[in-house]
């Protein structure tokens, strides 16, 4: 029987195996990852591509909301929001406050978002009034609009605070929105991590193109 060009099954690890056959003449694979496998957490049209061609690629399809998360308690629900923002292909993630962050959540997706630092909540606000971007405060405080309701600007940066104490008062008072998450249980609040998750989400539901092949 010819042996057939292309991946290899792995049994049931992650990824797949050496390339078998002839090595593809594309640019965007990756030479020692035809070679031993591939077991990266990418979707398998990405499979053997160097990180330049998969960023290069995300880059052509990108959505026009950033993501932004204070975090001057060293928040450790910033790699979940990487990883998140990552699935949802945010255009940014902005890190406000301290510049290190535990990555251990975002599962090597930090590789494929683009990353920014603000020293500060001022930064960010220059940042988004420089670039047109409307800040949306995702908080559940007095005079917000549920976010199940609520027409989320297309050029946004939704904004998060950290676990805990939630946005700092700079945050609040620079937003051009504030939304919040029902929620009907006992609770006062959500993880930040999974609030932002949602609140990415209610926007893929109202501006992301569903109906095309790169979903």
């Amino acid at each position: 029987m010819e042996e057939q060009a292309g991946p290899t099954e792995w049994g049931s690890a992650v990824g797949v195996g050496p390339w078998v056959g002839p090595w593809p003449d594309d640019p965007r694979y990756d030479r020692q990852l035809l070679a031993e496998g591939d077991r990266r957490n990418v979707v398998d049209r990405y499979r053997y591509w160097t990180v330049e061609a998969v960023v290069a690629d995300l880059d052509r399809r990108r959505h026009a909301f950033h993501v932004a998360i204070e975090n001057f308690g060293h928040d450790l629900n910033i790699g979940t929001v990487v990883r998140t923002a990552n699935a949802f292909l945010a255009a940014e993630v902005h890190v406000v406050g301290r510049r290190r962050w535990n990555r251990r959540g975002a599962m090597v997706t930090d590789r494929y978002q683009h990353l920014r630092h603000h020293p500060d909540v001022a930064g960010l606000l220059d940042f988004a009034r420089g670039t047109g971007l409307a800040v949306v405060a995702v908080d559940n405080g007095p005079g917000a609009v549920p976010l199940e309701t609520a027409d989320l600007p297309e050029r946004c940066v939704l904004l998060f605070g950290e676990e805990g104490p939630g946005l700092t008062p700079a945050a609040r008072d620079g937003a051009d929105l504030t939304v919040s998450i029902s929620q009907f249980g006992s609770t006062r609040s959500l993880n930040a991590g999974v609030a932002a998750g949602i609140a990415m989400h209610g926007w893929v539901r109202q501006h992301a193109d569903l109906t095309g092949g790169d979903r």
